[in-house]
């Protein structure tokens, strides 16, 4: 087939898949475009990469290059975003608290640069990463946060995994590359197959909750045409791992899947003590394993070397150059200077200078061994609210485990707690969402007597749009308004207000 027909076959489906999930009760803010928009460069290539116009390669020693164009972009977006949070006040303020390890770890962050060598680049990358924060705010803050949650894994989904089948079978020059290695590799719209693989599961995990969720909805009568839709996004992202071959991403994606159609069980959703068990089952497992030299098999049978690529080596060598063992070298900084020349002689010129492809590891170097309990914080809170989510809503509490778990598993081989991954995008997405979710239901008490209190509280937070703040009534007159709905939970009841963009 041609490049340009394919190009139309592609476009055409991509509309379609948005017809058949459409869902005209919804009405999110039109400010969750700018964090799909944020997020697609970030998970993509820059608005110079794309237009040809990128700095030049990185050099070992040398403080990157940036573009002015992207900063430029990076900034209207951060301000516009800026502008729609400030409307929200007080829901800002509460899903802050609600996560405070969060903000906790940006104010260390900051605090850090004082003791880095380079404190002004810190700060650049602090600035910027201050973007991700933002973006993830502007998605649970909005009025329907469940269903914000939902487009945005739509909307990223249809758009970018297609085209990545598209570029990578009709448009080689795009879609394909050669790794350090001098083997083909398979990337789409990303910059290599490990972000591919990353953005594959990511998105392959969102679409699995809403399929889950479809099929337990049994009286919403436009539910098949819903499941088509993610089903064919699922379709997509597990042939894009398949071509793309990316061990981390493909093993993600299994044990993301595994345990959400595990937690589906009746077993576990009544249960929470049966979640725990399950989670920390995992956990030993993978460990007595790798212990016991099931290691060497895992890793070969996904594509790698059994000593991880040679990433054994490097953390062994990485380690003890940690300038600070309690602080780290600073946010975002052990990897500027003459250090970076430092590693590449050390490690005999192995193709990596900016990452030690381990999140713990990279986070002690940066943010030293209170970076790491900072981390450990959020995981730990964020997989707490994510259970309790679980308990009132089994699908996406289901979903936001799953993110938290294989975040966790992740950054064993990867250096996903850094600026601008996408794993640290969706960690951020899923602790706040965890927190507001659980905020929102725990702010009226589940009972049977409680139908009504469920109804006018959620339809009371839509009809106030941006202004929204949590545990408070509506007025009776929003609730003569609404129709009388089963006590679920808050995933299924904010769908039918309407949001003030």
């Amino acid at each position: 087939m041609p490049p340009q027909i394919a190009t139309l076959v592609f476009v055409a489906g991509i509309a379609g898949l948005f017809w058949l999930d459409r869902d005209r009760t919804v009405r999110t803010s039109k400010a969750l475009w700018l964090p799909v928009i944020w997020f697609s460069l970030a998970s993509s290539r820059s608005v110079s990469g794309w237009l040809g116009m990128g700095p030049h390669a990185e050099i070992a020693g040398q403080i990157p290059d940036s573009s002015p164009l992207d900063q430029a972009v990076a900034s209207l977006l951060m301000l516009l975003e800026l502008i729609a949070l400030f409307r929200r006040g007080k829901t800002v303020t509460n899903v802050l608290k609600a996560s405070w390890p969060i903000a906790l770890y940006f104010i260390f962050s900051v605090i850090s640069l004082v003791w880095s060598d380079f404190p002004g680049w810190g700060l650049k990358r602090w600035v910027r990463a201050l973007g991700d924060l933002i973006m993830v705010l502007v998605i649970v803050t909005d009025a329907q946060p469940v269903a914000a949650l939902k487009r945005f894994f739509t909307r990223v989904g249809f758009v970018l995994l297609p085209l990545s089948v598209l570029f990578i079978k009709y448009y080689p020059a795009i879609g394909q590359g050669w790794d350090e290695y001098g083997f083909r590799s398979f990337q789409g719209v990303t910059t290599n197959k490990n972000v591919l693989g990353d953005l594959v599961y990511l998105i392959g995990l969102g679409a699995l909750w809403q399929i889950l969720t479809f099929v337990r909805d049994k009286d919403n009568p436009d539910r098949k045409r819903h499941l088509l839709a993610h089903g064919v996004l699922v379709a997509v992202g597990i042939d894009l791992l398949y071509i793309a071959h990316c061990a981390t991403g493909t093993a993600c994606f299994i044990l993301g899947t595994a345990l959400m159609l595990a937690l589906s069980l009746p077993r576990f959703r009544r249960s929470t003590a049966a979640v725990h068990a399950l989670v920390i089952t995992l956990a030993l497992v993978g460990s007595v394993g790798y212990l016991l030299g099931a290691k060497a098999l895992v890793t070969e049978a996904l594509g790698r070397k059994s000593d991880l690529t040679g990433r054994t080596e490097i953390w062994k060598i990485l380690i003890p150059m940690a300038p600070n063992p309690i602080g780290g070298a600073g946010f975002e900084t052990f990897w500027v200077g003459p250090r970076v020349a430092e590693v590449a002689s050390a490690v005999n010129g192995y193709s990596m200078t900016n990452e030690a492809h381990n999140g713990y590891i990279e986070m002690y170097l940066n943010l030293g061994i209170l970076g790491l309990g900072i981390v450990a914080l959020i995981l730990g809170q964020g997989y707490r609210k994510a259970v309790s989510v679980f308990h009132r809503d089994p699908a996406i509490g289901g979903m936001l485990v799953a993110i938290l778990v294989t975040a966790a598993m992740y950054n064993l081989t990867e250096a996903g707690f850094r600026m601008l991954s996408l794993e640290w995008f969706f960690l951020l997405l899923s602790v706040f969402a965890a927190g507001r979710v659980a905020g929102l239901a725990d702010s009226v008490p589940v009972s049977v007597s409680a139908e009504p209190r469920w109804a006018t509280h959620l339809a009371g937070i839509a009809a106030r749009g941006d202004k929204a703040t949590d545990g408070v009534s509506s007025p009776s007159s929003v609730t003569a308004r609404i129709k009388r709905v089963e006590p679920r939970t808050p995933g299924h009841l904010v769908g039918n207000g309407k949001h003030r963009g």
